[in-house]
């Protein structure tokens, strides 16, 4: 009898993400409709948009976000279906979101909340010895004030601390998968290129991470250039392309796409 040739699936052949014809409400209004895309390891993609085409819907979604309902479709992490997972079970699973407007946390270290984030992710209880390591390390390939750790998590932060701070997370938590909401919303032209090269370090030293950029321009794909771009207008994709299609919505807009 013949040897069988079907070829075995490796863990490299499974999307880090895969979201098939997602379909989502909020307040009995749909706000997506029929998402559909896949994010191989190492990978960066980017999600583009006008306002309300639902990015940030998506963003928060991905991570279990209580104020939105999935009324179709499957979310997939490595393979698992992880549509009705809570929020604390995906980022232990390795999902991680950097939020648009990162909140503050008063009486909260960043030391602390790291402490508790990573014990949570590697499933252990880390010293405080062990995260002040772990995160002088990364402070130091960021570019970073080594005080910076002994501050209230975002309090009294500018945008650019608070986006540097969303980054210094990604690197010690070390996501499978990264979902960036409009992480260059309100930065000026410096704070967006050290974030662009903040992310840039991060994936050099996991490079199996994959990326998701959610943003309305162009301007911190110059720094992160993506292998995919997906266009979204009201609440479905309706192109996907290389990084020439980022130029292409920059230079013509959205109007073209509409209706």
């Amino acid at each position: 009898m013949a040897a069988d040739s079907t070829p075995e699936t490796s863990d490299t052949d499974v999307p880090v993400l895969a979201v098939n014809d997602l379909r989502v409400s909020a307040e009995d209004s749909e706000i997506l409709r029929g998402v559909t895309f896949e994010i191989a390891q190492g990978e960066v993609h980017a999600l583009m948009g006008p306002n309300g085409a639902g990015k940030s819907t998506l963003a928060n979604v991905l991570l279990g976000h209580p104020g939105y309902r999935v009324t179709g479709g499957a979310i997939r992490l490595n393979g698992e279906d992880i549509t009705a997972w809570p929020t604390e079970v995906r980022g232990k699973a390795g999902l991680f979101l950097a939020f648009q407007y990162p909140e503050a946390l008063s009486g909260v270290s960043v030391t602390q909340f790291l402490r508790q984030a990573m014990s949570a992710r590697r499933g252990i209880d880390l010293s405080v010895l062990e995260v002040r390591f772990a995160m002088t390390e990364w402070m130091e390939r960021l570019g970073m004030d080594p005080a910076f750790g002994e501050r209230y998590l975002n309090e009294g932060f500018s945008g650019g601390e608070r986006k540097r701070n969303e980054i210094l997370q990604m690197a010690l938590l070390e996501p499978d998968m990264a979902v960036l909401d409009e992480t260059d919303s309100g930065l000026d032209v410096d704070a967006l290129g050290v974030v662009g090269r903040g992310v840039t370090t991060v994936r050099e030293l996991h490079p199996a991470m994959a990326v998701l950029v959610v943003t309305h321009y162009q301007r911190i794909l110059r720094d992160l250039v993506p292998d995919r771009v997906h266009l979204m207008i009201d609440g479905r994709i309706v192109e996907s392309g290389g990084a020439e299609l980022a130029a292409k919505i920059e230079s013509d807009g959205y109007d073209s796409w509409r209706g």
